[in-house]
């Protein structure tokens, strides 16, 4: 198990453009429209511009930032499982708010794609589904955690019924997780996509936390479908639940 520190020139970092350029972008051989549009939109976009300088690898930083603001959600020393990490920007607002380069708390995170680090987080490359990798997530929390956050969320088709059905998916995952290693009190966050297909785990998660509601950050595009589910005072695993195999 390694924990690493961070590398300078993160490769993480999701960002097109800079500010200051004009806000068209000229018709290039090879550049489709929709490329265009969202290189314009990136140069355009003011919560890209707040994020890079702040520090953060992505304006989805921001989004969890505005949430914690608003609704209080972490404390120093506390215990923290990411889940989707890449490309880092909510294991960088959570390290910050548990004093985690104070040497409090711990956090950890998992993603399929490569995460650059953030000092003092423990960051798995693999399948939250892969039961080695959950298990080294769980053993290095000690098998307890004040919180399971997740900004997971599948490749969008194009097609929303199936954008939805795949995210609830995710969703699914991550409640899964959640209930695991959730403390009593604890807390859960997750990117949810309305549609329908999440009525089971909502029901779910009624019956497992004292307060559960929707929630929509500044940061989070009007024009997108995402939501985020906030459930806040974990009561324990209903009865009836049978965790994923």
């Amino acid at each position: 198990m390694t924990i690493r520190k961070d590398n300078k020139g993160s490769s993480g970092r999701s960002y097109r453009g800079e500010g200051g350029l004009t806000s068209k972008v000229k018709k290039k051989r090879g550049l489709s429209a929709s490329s265009r549009r969202w290189i314009e939109r990136q140069i355009n976009d003011p919560y890209v511009t707040e994020a890079r300088s702040k520090g953060y690898r992505s304006r989805a930083a921001l989004k969890l930032e505005q949430i914690d603001h608003k609704h209080r959600l972490f404390k120093s020393g506390q215990t923290v499982l990411d889940l989707g990490s890449a490309p880092g920007g909510w294991l960088q607002v959570t390290a910050e708010r548990i004093g985690l380069d104070q040497g409090k708390g711990k956090l950890a995170g998992i993603d399929l794609l490569d995460v650059d680090a953030v000092n003092g987080a423990l960051i798995i490359k693999g399948d939250i589904n892969d039961d080695e990798k959950l298990a080294e997530l769980v053993a290095y929390i000690d098998g307890k955690a004040d919180w399971v956050i997740s900004d997971m969320a599948a490749d969008t088709t194009g097609h929303r019924p199936t954008d939805h059905l795949r995210t609830t998916a995710l969703l699914e995952m991550a409640l899964d997780t959640a209930l695991r290693v959730l403390v009593p009190g604890g807390g859960f966050l997750s990117k949810c996509f309305q549609g329908g297909a999440e009525i089971d785990l909502l029901t779910v998660m009624r019956q497992s936390f004292d307060q559960v509601k929707h929630i929509k950050p500044d940061a989070s595009r009007s024009e997108s479908v995402e939501i985020y589910v906030l459930c806040t005072g974990f009561k324990g695993v209903p009865d009836d639940y049978l965790f994923a195999d």
